[in-house]
């Protein structure tokens, strides 16, 4: 049995010639025989260019690109390696915030001058700062090489904008009343037939009037309104309020005046009261303003005083030849300071145009 097992691993001598013949054609082809053991083969690689078609380039651009890639990608692959791009995630810093019920989460609106921005946006607060700087301290104003100068104060200047004035100036205009119509309403303060002026100091523009020609004004019925107000006698209401601690009972009482707000100094109900007939007048003060920084500064003062110096050629108008168009609560109140006294002119606006 042994001998049966290992004849039947032996190789027969013709299986044996047989690899022999093998070998040596093998070293014969690749050129390894015995007198070229030493010289090493020669290896031609010739390489043809693909000459692109004249009718389109850049499909023959793409395929090109395209071929290339392939190539490439096979030669990587040949070779085992595997093309991948690295892309790299940026993180976000973004501030967050929570939402829990704020009234101003997405916009926030400062008490001062009104502007609405968002909190934690640089370019918002940014935005805000300039116009709430504009807003309390006046409209940054560098000057003009040609002004037309009415008055040259201690604490300022003021001068007067009008139609045919540069493109320049008009701008500067526009950007006040813009500041002016946060206060007193949008459309209606400025028109053609508008002169402005401005009080500036400080390389600001701290105080801006603009008035227009009118013809007829109203006056305020005088202080018989107030003097009813006086004799007017306040009503009492009285509260009591009870705290109750165990067996401890605490009471209090309020009591409060309140005068009738329904008479207040030339006006009932918010309405202004005047006399029937009408008076004649050329100058009509159609909005005033003073930055919230500045005012308590007679800058009111010096503007109406230019208008009056300036508005009409040659003439210098006096206090009761102005009229007040819309007056405010504090309008009144300057106003009846100013020309001293209750009974001023006031008008109806119009567009003007």
């Amino acid at each position: 049995m042994q001998s049966k097992i290992s004849n039947f691993f032996k190789s027969s001598p013709s299986l044996r010639q047989k690899s022999i013949d093998r070998a040596s054609d093998f070293d014969y082809l690749v050129g390894f025989g015995d007198e070229n053991l030493t010289k090493e083969p020669d290896i031609t690689v010739t390489c043809k260019r693909k000459e692109p078609h004249s009718n389109n380039e850049n499909n023959n651009a793409s395929n090109l690109k395209a071929s290339k890639e392939q190539d490439s990608e096979g030669k990587m692959d040949k070779i085992g390696m595997v093309k991948c791009k690295n892309v790299l995630n940026k993180r976000n810093y973004a501030q967050l915030y929570l939402e829990v019920g704020q009234s101003d989460f997405l916009l926030h609106t400062c008490k001062t001058c009104g502007f609405k921005y968002s909190t934690g946006d640089e370019g918002d607060e940014k935005v805000h700062k300039t116009f709430h700087k504009n807003y309390t301290h006046g409209i940054f104003f560098k000057g003009w090489c040609s002004e037309r100068i009415i008055d040259s104060l201690q604490k300022g200047r003021v001068i007067l904008v009008q139609e045919d004035d540069p493109v320049s100036h008009q701008n500067k205009v526009r950007d006040v009343v813009h500041m002016m119509e946060m206060e007193h309403g949008e459309g209606w303060i400025l028109h053609k037939q508008c002169k402005v002026y401005m009080f500036v100091s400080s390389q600001r523009i701290s105080g801006c009037l603009v008035a227009e020609p009118i013809e007829r004004a109203h006056k305020i019925i005088p202080g018989s309104v107030s003097e009813k107000c006086k004799n007017v006698p306040a009503k009492e209401t009285r509260s009591s309020v009870a705290l109750v601690f165990g067996g401890v009972s605490l009471q209090r009482e309020i009591m409060i005046k309140n005068s009738d707000k329904r008479y207040e100094e030339g006006s009932l109900d918010g309405v202004i009261l005047c006399e029937k007939g009408d008076v004649p007048v050329a100058c009509g003060i159609r909005a005033i303003w003073v930055a919230p920084c500045n005012r308590r500064k007679h800058i009111a003062s010096f503007l109406l005083d230019a208008a009056r110096k300036s508005f009409c050629t040659g003439v210098y108008l006096e206090q009761m030849q102005l009229a007040l168009s819309q007056p405010t609560s504090l309008g009144k109140a300057f106003i009846s300071s100013y020309t001293r006294t209750t009974s001023f002119l006031v008008y109806t606006t119009s567009n003007g145009e």
